[in-house]
């Protein structure tokens, strides 16, 4: 796996967008200050494929990723593997309740030659390629197929921890020893153990109940589906035979319902040429019509009557003349009486109010005088003030002279000083200055109280004045209205005449109402004579039409009561010529019946013969019954020999699962057994662990030109010097630089053969070491820094690391400087 291209937002410190571009960066280094972010662009590479970061102690550990503030963090990253190029990309948001979560995961497959340069500086999932995983639950599978390596494996192989080896090559055997089982992964052994136990315990349940299931199918033998079969065939022999007497049986049914037929078509035609009788109200039906339709002519004439009356009285109200005109002139003569009542009394409001008016007006002049003098007086007190202000000032400058000193005003000699007043004259001026504004006060209120009262009643007077105005116009107006009209006298006399006209109107009206009431009643019944007229036609139509087929006699359509007794005597006489045939008609029917029974008897006989019980039948569903029955009887049998046979396979398929479960099971508990003991995994332990020193000490070789080779014994680590005439060493009494190179050498080890016992093709293209090198010396600094450089000149991966220390950065061709404000931490790439 070689990483190409990282996007971050919101993700722990970088909470800005920031992207770090490792294209062509073979051997680079992230440098900063501790704590700016370096091993945070780390921690995202691992969350962007396996969702986890190692110093967050796994999953659980998500909420990490936010930065703090952050509602959502995005992680994107570009990686190449084995010739393909990828993208992974996990979004994790904070929802209202604080809990975070994944929220989007997915990785893609992307085409070839797809230039990285391209992509947006955008977070958002994009469709880059081939789709391999679309959910977070995806992802596991996909990351491990296209990385081939888990999550444990690629923190051991690709990004190596601070310390983790250093510790490994110092630490005791059995401390080794299970470093190597979980980091080989060689615990599964031991769940292969428990399985294999699991799987032998669940073998032995299967097995109890298959033998409950081969207990429950002892009846399922060879000899019971002989039985079975033997059965089958004699109720099929049954079916055949009851199939064959049914033509006898159909024929003789046939024959019984012709009879019957016969007979229930006499006794229809008898019930119905019995049912012809002359209707009760024949002779009603022929009679009304002739008396309804002479009370309609009477009626008619009654109504042309009433309305000669009633046209007669509207004329002569007509020319009586218009009762609303009578009624307006009546309340003009009302109303200029009561103008005339009232015009004395809105004169003399007038009168009082402008009496009231001039008294309030001359209250508010006299008052306004007195609050002009008021305010004079007021104007002499501030200016009696001001000039007892200047006497006292005056009097304050002479209250130190003495005769024949100079004047402080005028500078010239004073010969006699004035004497000093006992009482200050601003004080008095203040005191009739207070009172002059009291009385000013006063006076400007009962000014301002009697304007507003003569105000308001000046107001009050142009009211009057317009109401009085406006009823003398109206006053005129209906005096020149009444002008030219009658006397109330012969307005009353008038109304009354009309009053009078109007009534005998009405009455008219009422009376051509009750005449059309009458004539509509007469129509009605004449239209009710005439339809019970044609209904008594109509049931004469149907009940002929019911004995047509007969060939009745003709109907005379002028003679309705002649017309039915025609009918009814021609009806009888029918009927007494079919009541012989009716008898004829009984003794055939009987005998067809007994026909039928001893054909069904004979069928019956048969089920008794096969020793099957006869069906319950009715003469209705004789022929259905019979049938259904010696079918339901081979279909019993064969369902029972059909259940026997199935009943025998399941048996035998019992015996071969039984057989299978039991090899099952021996297999499972011999595997448990064998790794029960510890002895296959304490094998491979010490296989890995030669694998694992050989490879290192074919690298620690490579890395130190020669001079030290890596060996082990009984567990404990060596070195031997190649410069020191090949002197064996302990692995503690190595100094920090050849610490580091030992150290990275099992390192490298380690990687290639976690690699080798992958199960799918892992492809170690880069390594990324997160090393403490602030804690090493000047020369222990150059060997480290001499030992990455050869192991990035060997060209076969991608070489990563984090530093602070400023002389080793300087020799990495590429650096990625990381620094933080407070805002967000930024990665800027400065080198090759």
């Amino acid at each position: 796996m070689r990483p190409i291209r990282l996007d971050m937002s919101g993700f722990t410190v970088f909470r800005e967008q920031t992207t770090v571009d490792f294209t062509d960066a073979d051997y680079f280094a992230l440098v900063g200050p501790t704590g700016s972010g370096k091993s945070t662009v780390l921690d995202a590479i691992c969350f962007a494929l396996y969702g986890q970061v190692p110093r967050w102690g796994g999953a659980r550990g998500i909420g990490n990723a936010l930065a703090p503030s952050a509602a959502e963090a995005r992680v994107r990253l570009v990686f190449e593997s084995a010739g393909d190029r990828y993208v992974a990309t996990r979004v994790v948001r904070r929802d209202g309740r604080g809990n975070v979560k994944t929220s989007g995961a997915g990785l893609q497959l992307m085409p070839p030659g797809f230039d990285v340069t391209k992509l947006d500086t955008g977070m958002d999932l994009e469709d880059l390629g081939e789709v391999l995983a679309g959910v977070p639950a995806e992802m596991d599978a996909a990351v491990l197929h296209a990385v081939g390596l888990p999550y444990e494996q690629f923190t051991s192989c690709v990004v190596l921890p601070q310390g983790q080896f250093a510790d490994f090559l110092h630490a005791k055997p059995a401390t080794r020893q299970q470093i190597l089982v979980n980091l080989l992964g060689l615990h599964v052994y031991e769940e292969v153990q428990v399985k294999a136990a699991e799987r032998g315990k669940a073998a032995e349940a299967k097995l109890t109940v298959v033998d409950q299931a081969l207990a429950a199918l002892e009846d399922a033998t060879d000899e019971a589906v002989a039985e079975a079969a033997g059965h089958l065939a004699r109720m099929r022999e049954l079916t055949a035979a009851v199939e064959a007497a049914m033509p006898g049986l159909r024929a003789a049914r046939a024959a019984e319902d012709a009879a019957r037929d016969t007979r229930d078509t006499l006794d229809a035609e008898l019930r119905l040429l019995a049912s012809v009788r002359t209707p009760a109200n024949l002779a009603e039906a022929t009679t009304a019509i002739a008396a309804a339709r002479t009370a309609a002519t009477e009626a008619a004439e009654a109504v042309h009557e009433a309305e000669e009356a009633e046209e007669k009285v509207r004329g002569e109200l007509t020319a009586a003349g218009d009762a609303g005109s009578l009624r307006l002139a009546l309340d003009r003569h009302t109303e200029l009486e009561r103008l005339i009542e009232q015009e004395g009394w809105f004169a003399g409001k007038v009168s009082v109010a402008e009496v009231e008016c001039r008294d309030a007006r001359a209250s508010a002049d006299l008052a306004e005088s007195e609050h002009i003098g008021a305010q004079q007086l007021l104007e002499q007190a501030r200016q009696d003030y001001r000039d007892a202000q200047q006497r006292d000032r005056a009097v304050a400058l002479r209250g130190h002279l003495t005769p024949g000193d100079d004047c402080p005003v005028c500078e010239q000699p004073v010969t006699v000083v004035p004497e000093v007043p006992r009482e200050s004259a601003v004080r008095l001026a203040e005191a009739a200055g207070a009172a002059a504004r009291q009385a000013a006060e006063q006076a400007t209120a009962r000014w301002q109280e009697r304007d507003a009262v003569a105000r308001n009643l000046e107001s009050d007077l142009e009211r009057k004045r317009g109401q009085y105005e406006h009823h003398l116009t109206r006053l005129a107006e209906v005096r020149k209205a009444v002008q030219g009209l009658p006397g109330v006298a012969a307005i009353q006399q008038q109304l009354a005449e009309f009053g009078r006209l109007q009534g005998r109107l009405e009455d008219a009206t009422a009376a051509v109402r009750t005449a059309r009431d009458r004539l509509r009643s007469a129509q009605t019944a004449v239209r009710a004579a005439e339809e019970q007229q044609r209904t008594a036609w109509r049931r004469f139509d149907e009940v002929r039409d019911g004995v047509a087929r007969f060939v009745p006699p003709p109907a005379d359509r002028d003679d309705l009561a002649g017309a039915w007794r025609t009918l009814v005597e021609w009806a009888r006489a029918e009927h007494a010529a079919r009541s012989t045939a009716r008898t004829e008609a009984d003794a055939t029917v009987d005998a067809a019946h007994d026909a039928t029974a001893a054909a069904r008897s004979a069928i019956m006989a048969l089920f008794t013969d096969a020793g099957v019980q006869p069906p319950a039948t009715t003469p209705a569903d004789a022929e259905a019954t019979l049938i259904r029955a010696a079918a339901v009887t081979a279909e019993r049998a064969e369902a029972a020999w059909q259940r026997l046979v199935e009943r025998l396979a399941q048996a035998r398929e019992m015996q071969d699962q039984r057989m299978a479960l039991q090899q099952a099971g021996r297999v499972a508990k011999s595997l448990a057994g064998h790794l029960r003991a510890n002895n296959f995994e304490r094998w491979l332990l010490e296989e890995a662990l030669d694998l694992l020193v050989d490879g290192a000490s074919r690298i620690l070789r490579e890395l130190t030109g020669g001079q030290y080779e890596l060996m082990h014994d009984k567990g404990e680590f060596f070195v031997i010097d190649h410069h020191d005439a090949g002197l064996r060493r302990g692995v503690r009494t190595l100094s920090g630089g050849e610490t580091f190179q030992a150290s990275l050498a099992l390192a490298l080890a380690l990687s290639e053969q976690l690699a080798g016992m992958s199960t799918t093709a892992a492809s170690l293209e880069s390594i990324v070491l997160d090393e403490g090198f602030g804690t090493l010396d000047a020369a222990t600094l150059d060997v480290v820094a001499a030992t990455l450089e050869n192991l990035a000149a060997r060209g076969d991966r991608m070489v990563g690391l984090v530093t602070h220390v400023h002389a080793l950065a300087e020799r990495v061709p590429v650096r990625f400087e990381v620094r933080k404000d407070a805002r967000t931490a930024h990665v800027e790439r400065v080198g090759l």
